[in-house]
């Protein structure tokens, strides 16, 4: 009786089926570097929100005796040229450089999944006109596609929202349009269109939610992207501007005084390497978590 009781359990364990989301969990966690990913972006988001509380000086503070001091104990990071604490204005920098990245991420996901969604759904000449747009669009160096519609529109987080929603929303656009493509071919898809689902929830309830994997994926990638290219702008004097503090126009202001002030620039440059590194860790083991083709 216990020898059939154990074998009878043994057979329950090979016929029970787990979930999508408990297998990329099961990945996930063994992913050392992914952990790894993770701690940095939560250390960072913490670093964020207590900034106020955190920061030993007032980011804002300019104190014409300690103009360009080393680190030291009364300021850990050193000071700049207007003698500002470093280590207060890289705390206060996360602050501002991480809200612009997810904010303009969130919004140009949104614009790309909405884009793809319709391209990918109804075909025809709804997709050769979006994708005739997206085309066009990739056809114009991203960079200098920012860069033009920042000088254009001024500096400022608004201008950098429109010049980030214009052109950081194609890739998502295009991904997602691939696998709606292939998911209304599937059964299901083809049981809610019998049985007359109206199109708008096809979409919503049955198609997009199995396409959010890799969009996940290029979505968190996507934030150390735009940290990198925000921090690009500012550098150029086309984001924030100052005196609020950003990582991009910390280094921007510090790179006239490397040769006697290198801390001014390398600390911002530091946390943004530090940033980009974790999303871009996170970002991959996210990846193979989702893959459904890896070993389980």
């Amino acid at each position: 009786m216990a020898e059939r009781a154990a074998a009878l359990g043994r057979s329950r364990a090979l016929l029970r089926v787990e979930s999508p989301r408990t297998i990329a969990w099961r990945r996930f966690r063994r992913d050392a570097l992914g952990l790894t990913g993770s701690a940095l972006i939560l250390m960072l988001v913490l670093v964020a929100l207590l900034a106020p509380w955190v920061a030993p000086h007032d980011p804002m503070a300019i104190d014409l005796a300690a103009v360009l001091r080393p680190p030291s104990l009364a300021h850990w990071m050193g000071t700049d040229e207007s003698g500002r604490d470093v280590f207060s204005r890289v705390l206060w920098g996360a602050r501002v450089s991480l809200t612009i990245a997810v904010v303009i991420r969130l919004v140009t996901l949104a614009i790309g999944i909405a884009v793809g969604a319709l391209a990918g759904f109804y075909e025809g000449w709804v997709d050769v006109v979006i994708m005739r747009g997206v085309e066009i669009l990739l056809a114009f160096p991203g960079l200098l596609l920012l860069i033009g519609i920042a000088s254009a529109l001024g500096p400022g987080f608004l201008s950098l929202l429109i010049a980030f929603s214009v052109t950081g929303w194609t890739t998502t656009a295009r991904l997602v349009r691939g696998k709606l493509l292939s998911i209304k071919r599937e059964e299901y898809m083809e049981a809610a269109r019998a049985i007359g689902v109206p199109a708008r929830t096809q979409i919503v309830r049955h198609a997009l939610p199995n396409a959010m994997g890799p969009v996940i994926v290029t979505g968190t990638i996507g934030v150390a992207g735009i940290i990198l290219a925000e921090a690009g702008l500012s550098f150029l004097g086309l984001g924030i501007q100052p005196p609020t503090p950003t990582w991009g126009g910390m280094i921007a202001q510090g790179r006239s005084f490397l040769t006697v002030a290198w801390w001014a620039s390398f600390f911002p440059g530091l946390a943004m390497a530090v940033a980009v590194f974790g999303f871009n860790l996170f970002g991959d083991a996210l990846r193979d978590a989702l893959d459904p083709r890896a070993v389980r």
